[in-house]
């Protein structure tokens, strides 16, 4: 059996917005259609994703937003939030199955049959826990971590995004929680959404110290990430997390058409390799990644497949 799960398929594939939305309907064949170029499926275990049940989602959302969100899923009018992420009808189902993938890869590596997994339409860090944000109806990472320590009593988790995109749903879903260890590389608030991230974002209460938010200037490339990436693993190191996710949005990379950040796949790829080393070195191995953003095409099927090969050890 595989030590890389990847969860994807046409269920998975059906979370996305039509009529020139820049979260259309074709990002996952951008990834797949190189996965399979690469050679990749040969080396991998795939699975279609399954739903997660209404009490899953609770563990992150509150019931007034999901009765909202079921409501909007039922006519496929309006908006989920203030005017970024359309309504369509089967929304709240659609995003269910991503959430559900993501749960599913979560469940194979804690029962031990993968090591590592990649979801590709997943990683939704904007929605919060009372609502939707930026395209993303529910909080798949928000609604494994609650998962991870209901059903299996894990202690300390991390989180750890390269989007350009400032993880808020996350960050602020775990503000006061000193169990999630966040870090989190994007482009600096001052110049693009959602406008927050700023470095003196650290948590608060008990969770003071265990946040860490990294903005970069428009333009920064593979030379500004080195630094920023080196202090994300020395924070992981302090705390020594149990189950390690990584947020690999691909809008980070140059060319993406609603971002300014300059990396190339090769900053994914480090940094899979890097949290690949270190799950490892802490003796559990489990790293589950998402793909989070990324409006370019081109940079989904390379930075994502990035991801999957250096999942492999």
């Amino acid at each position: 059996m595989s030590e890389v799960l990847v969860v994807a398929g046409e269920r998975l594939a059906r979370y996305g917005f039509g009529a020139g939305h820049p979260f259309g309907l074709d990002r996952h064949d951008a990834f797949y259609r190189e996965f399979e170029a690469r050679g990749l499926e040969r080396r991998c275990r795939i699975e279609e994703p399954r739903r997660a049940s209404a009490d899953e989602l609770a563990l992150f959302h509150s019931p007034a937003y999901l009765a909202f969100l079921q409501q909007r899923s039922a006519t496929g009018e309006g908006y989920l939030d203030g005017g970024d992420t359309p309504a369509f009808r089967g929304v709240f189902e659609t995003a269910s199955d991503v959430v559900g993938g993501v749960l599913l890869a979560g469940t194979e590596i804690m029962q031990g049959r993968a090591r590592r997994a990649f979801v590709p339409i997943a990683g939704l860090h904007h929605a919060a826990r009372r609502g939707a944000a930026g395209f993303c109806a529910l909080n798949d990472c928000g609604v494994l971590i609650e998962w991870l320590r209901r059903e299996h009593g894990l202690q300390r988790i991390a989180y750890v995004d390269i989007d350009a995109h400032h993880g808020d749903g996350l960050y602020y879903g775990f503000e006061t929680d000193p169990g999630v260890i966040f870090a989190d590389i994007h482009e600096d608030g001052r110049h693009l959404y959602p406008g927050t991230g700023s470095e003196d974002e650290i948590g608060k209460g008990e969770a003071t110290g265990t946040k860490l938010n990294l903005p970069l200037m428009p333009g920064a490339d593979d030379a500004a990430f080195e630094p920023a990436w080196e202090q994300v693993l020395r924070h992981l190191e302090t705390f020594a997390p149990e189950f390690i996710i990584l947020q690999a949005g691909a809008d980070s990379v140059a060319g993406d058409p609603l971002t300014h950040l300059r990396f190339s796949p090769g900053a994914h790829a480090r940094a899979t390799a890097d949290l690949r080393n270190l799950a490892e070195r802490l003796g559990h191995g489990r790293l589950l990644a998402t793909g989070g953003g990324g409006y370019h095409r081109p940079n989904i099927a390379s930075a994502w497949n990035a991801v999957v090969e250096h999942l492999f050890a």
